[in-house]
């Protein structure tokens, strides 16, 4: 049994709204659910949700509408699209949006466990870490306090943490930030999403090696899946990498294909 979480699902089909609010329920998590944008959107607004299932395609707002208004108001909120028709544009598009992750229908009921507990477990993670680091921040500006002559006042100006072999990840011009979740290519700061950045960790990590398709998924977010739609999974966010970091996307120099098994980072 999960320790919980408050989630929130988003589908005009009622079917599919009480199906996954058992399956989530069974699996230890608080559930509400909406039947349209409308209604989810007055909900997040009033009510605290730890992850959003959110369903792309609905009659009164689009879900990609839906979840730029929902990122920009709550930035920190997992939201997770899914869909019956998959579309690789609509699934980048969701990403830039900053949607979490974008499942397909039918949603397996074990899919549905394995990414909820997955997502809210690095949710918990990511929390733990930024209050960790107040507290280091605190106790720094302290111990200087302490350590200063008496009479000067400390330095205002809040330290920077030293870089340590377990922060940062470096390949080539890459750097990885584990801590703030930053990429620098080259000197040049780019953004990603959270998934998007845990990805392309897993191939930096693995560089120059060939990481196929289901290892990428599992040790980028966590569960296991079936081949094909780990292939799809790994397309969009590696398509996501791509746009940042390639100079020329039709012809990536860093992110290799290698048909059929999955991708390698290289530095050119």
């Amino acid at each position: 049994m999960n320790s919980g979480g408050r989630v929130l699902i988003i589908d005009d089909e009622i079917s599919l709204r009480q199906t996954m609010a058992r399956i989530l329920q069974r699996g230890g998590y608080e559930v509400t659910t909406a039947a349209n944008g409308k209604e989810g959107l007055a909900m997040v607004s009033e009510h605290p949700f730890d992850l959003l299932y959110l369903d792309i395609r609905m009659p009164d707002i689009s879900g990609l509408e839906l979840l730029q208004t929902i990122h920009a108001k709550f930035p920190e909120l997992p939201v997770v699209l899914f869909t019956a028709q998959p579309d690789v544009n609509s699934a980048v598009e969701a990403l830039r949006r900053g949607a979490t992750d974008y499942l397909l229908k039918p949603l397996k009921p074990q899919t549905v466990l394995d990414r909820t507990q997955a997502i809210l477990a690095s949710k918990e993670k990511e929390r733990r870490k930024r209050e960790l680091q107040r507290q280091i921040e605190a106790l720094r500006a302290e111990l200087n306090a302490l350590e200063s002559p008496e009479g000067e006042t400390a330095d205002s100006t809040p330290q920077q943490f030293l870089a340590s072999d377990d922060r940062f990840l470096k390949c080539g011009g890459l750097i990885l930030d584990l801590h703030t979740h930053r990429v620098t290519m080259n000197g040049r700061a780019v953004n990603l999403p959270p998934t998007s950045f845990d990805y392309l960790l897993v191939l930096a990590r693995h560089a120059p090696n060939v990481v196929d398709y289901q290892t990428l998924v599992s040790e980028a977010q966590g569960y296991e899946t079936d081949p094909h739609e780990a292939q799809e999974l790994t397309k969009w966010h590696v398509h996501h990498i791509r746009q940042v970091i390639e100079p020329d996307t039709r012809n990536p120099i860093y992110i290799i294909n290698v048909r059929g098994t999955g991708y390698r980072f290289v530095m050119a």
